[in-house]
């Protein structure tokens, strides 16, 4: 009788914790890069993505790169 109260107990503890395990992760934003090619609109971009319904750090992520020479290749 001990392995199925065991196993009983297993089933039980499964079942309590496995719908809370889900909760504890959070969905993954979206990245946008930006890439600032010296005369580029910086507040015309982020005016964009507010128009479109993307807050930064809310719903979307915004990763900014400068660039130093863009005519060496």
């Amino acid at each position: 009788m001990r392995r199925r109260e065991f196993i009983a107990g297993v089933g039980a503890v499964t079942a309590i914790t496995w719908p809370v395990a889900p909760l504890a992760q959070r969905p993954a934003m979206p990245v946008i890069g930006y890439l600032n090619i010296g005369d580029s609109d910086l507040k015309a971009f982020q005016q964009g993505l507010r128009e479109m319904g993307f807050i930064e750090g809310q719903n979307v992520v915004v990763e900014y790169r400068l660039t130093e020479d863009c005519g060496r290749m």
